[in-house]
């Protein structure tokens, strides 16, 4: 190096060999991620789809600017991965940080902008903020979402950055009310930014649109009770509506079918149309209501009454295929409240109260999976609990199951306004993790294996162009739930249809719609982009107590202590050099 310093063309050399070096480190880059769960690492899954763009995609950011700083974190986690995502794809990711309405002074033309962006589904959040100084409040408005766009001719999807799970402290579900975990939240939706972003790209980029159907002929709601359940699949699948009664399902034709609520017993020939479907690789959402309880029903009488079996002759077909919607109602203390007349206000109107209502318990995921994991609470009404059953070569997972203080009420169940009366009712509550939705995969055996002759063998070929099989030729995918109004949604008299996990009265939205998508999802997609969904980021926090004890000694020692080593390093550099040139 000294020689090539002294040659009369040295210095162009070392000045060549520099940009050379500037060039290529621009063209390669290198990274190792040394955090214990792969925090900054991409799923192969998400890598193959951003390697396989041939199309620019637009992602508008809407978190920016001053912001608190749990969302500060997640503004800077979300560029850090969408850089990953455009470095990847070859800068076919195009990203940017924006503020809307930054630079619109016109207070109606920026309420205009604001209530466009929300009929995207662009969500807006007020942050309340009191300075230390002066103690005032003020309110802050977030925007907690991006935007991600494909060609002009396409609706744009929104993101929500936030985590559709509240992580809650620790609780007693009797005496306190539960209080969310701000710093647990902000880290679940952190996990979450990579598979939000990659699905987004993937329904915006995909060549072919799966097929979903209603199946109706059994009672099955066609009324505003399903009015969100038609427009959360019609964004994102073909939406079919499909007969049982007037022919077989086609699963080369329709990727998934859907039994919602139905209030008719299923024929013969219908469970034979079914299972035919599942035989030939169908995918089936079973939401089944086992038993009649319905809360208008209670309200109306104001008294009680016997929740009674609906009588629909599924439990054979669903036996066969490793579960059991067991004839009864479960109860949890974590549950949702409902509204209740107590008396009248000074004025003569109703006075209501809101107690807590433990046939609306809270459903979690208990157990790793690609669909619930990572979801916020699910609110069902009057769930049924499942059980499975034997069946070789089924894979089973238990997608959702109450809480830890549950119990059974069996058939005839009694369903009451006051229905924990004491201390003795309350130590009824013994169960835990009762499951109410399963999922079952693999090869599945024909209920009507050597149950059926000829002759309706030959009918269903002749009629479907397929043969009647015993046995899955295909790997197939069922989700059972034993309770249809996950799904539903309730009907205000002013407002209108009200989103699925909302309830009358009730200012909270539970996860009900992004579980049901996240099973849709999975049934009919092959992507794999469903392994993002597994991340979990290990939240390690510093102990608050010991922070506020050691805080000036490790201010000294981050702050003062270099300023001192650097100090003293001089002395003796200054003293090492004049005593070595004084002599």
């Amino acid at each position: 190096m000294q020689k090539l310093w002294q040659h009369k063309y040295g210095i162009w050399a070392l000045a060549a060999l520099f940009i050379v070096l500037v060039f290529v480190s621009s063209r390669f880059s290198f990274r190792a991620d040394l955090t214990a769960e792969k925090r900054h690492s991409l799923t192969e899954a998400t890598k193959d789809l951003l390697k396989n763009m041939d199309s620019v995609v637009t992602i508008r950011v809407f978190l920016t600017g001053e912001l608190p700083a749990d969302y500060k974190k997640l503004s800077q986690a979300t560029k850090d991965l969408l850089d990953e995502f455009k470095s990847i794809s070859g800068n076919l990711v195009r990203v940017s940080f924006e503020k809307p309405g930054e630079n619109i002074s016109n207070d109606t033309a920026k309420v205009m902008l604001y209530d466009s962006l929300a009929r995207l589904g662009v969500v807006f959040e007020q942050n309340e903020v009191v300075s230390s100084k002066t103690e005032k409040q003020t309110n802050q408005l977030i925007i907690p979402a991006a935007l991600v766009s494909f060609r002009n001719n396409q609706r744009p999807i929104a993101i929500d950055l936030r985590s559709s799970r509240k992580i809650y402290k620790q609780f007693n579900v009797v005496t306190d009310n539960a209080q969310e975990d701000v710093e647990a939240t902000r880290n679940a939706a952190e996990a979450l930014l990579e598979y939000k972003f990659a699905n987004a790209i993937d329904k915006l980029t995909r060549k072919y649109v799966p097929t979903v159907a209603y199946a109706v002929g059994n009672g099955e709601p066609i009324d505003l009770t399903v009015n969100d359940l038609g427009e959360s699949l019609r964004n994102e699948y073909r939406l079919a509506v499909f007969d049982l009664k007037k022919g077989y399902p086609d699963a080369s034709q329709i990727n998934a079918l859907m039994i919602v609520k139905p209030k008719q017993v299923f024929t013969e020939e219908d469970k034979l149309k079914i299972d035919q479907y599942i035989m030939h690789g169908g995918h089936v959402v079973w939401l089944i209501d086992k038993l009649h309880a319905e809360l208008d029903s209670l309200m109306r009488t104001q008294a009680e009454y016997t929740a009674f079996d609906r009588g629909l002759d599924l439990d054979d077909i669903l036996f066969r295929y490793g579960v059991r919607i067991n004839p009864d109602l479960i109860q949890d203390l974590n549950c949702s409240k409902i509204p209740i007349v107590v008396g009248k206000n000074a004025d003569g109107s109703p006075k209501l109260q809101r107690i807590p209502w433990p046939y609306y318990p809270f459903l979690a995921a208990r157990t790793d999976n690609p669909i619930s994991k990572n979801l916020d609470r699910v609110l069902p009404i009057f769930p049924s609990s499942i059980d499975t059953v034997k069946a070789p070569g089924i894979q089973k997972t238990i997608l959702l199951a109450t809480d830890s203080n549950s119990r059974r009420i069996a058939s005839p169940a009694i369903v009451s306004i006051n229905s924990v009366k004491g201390d003795e009712d309350l130590a009824s509550f013994n169960k835990s993790y009762i499951p109410v939705a399963v999922m079952l995969e693999g090869k599945f055996q024909s209920l009507f294996a050597n149950r059926v002759g000829q002759g309706v063998m030959d009918s269903v070929q002749r009629v479907t162009g397929r043969p009647f099989l015993s046995a899955g030729a295909k790997e197939a995918k069922q989700i059972v739930v034993a309770d249809a109004d996950i799904v539903t949604n309730s009907v205000s008299s002013t407002a209108g249809p009200l989103p699925m996990g909302v309830l009358p009265l009730e200012n909270y939205r539970f996860a009900n719609r992004e579980f049901f998508l996240n099973a849709m999802d999975y049934l009919v997609s092959n992507n794999r982009l469903f392994e993002a969904r597994n991340k979990d980021f290990v939240l390690r926090l510093l102990d608050k107590r010991k922070v506020e004890e050691q805080k000036t000694i490790w201010q000294l020692i981050n702050i003062v202590a270099p300023v001192i080593l650097i100090v003293l390093v001089g002395f003796l550099l200054q003293w090492v050099r004049r005593s070595k040139y004084a002599a």
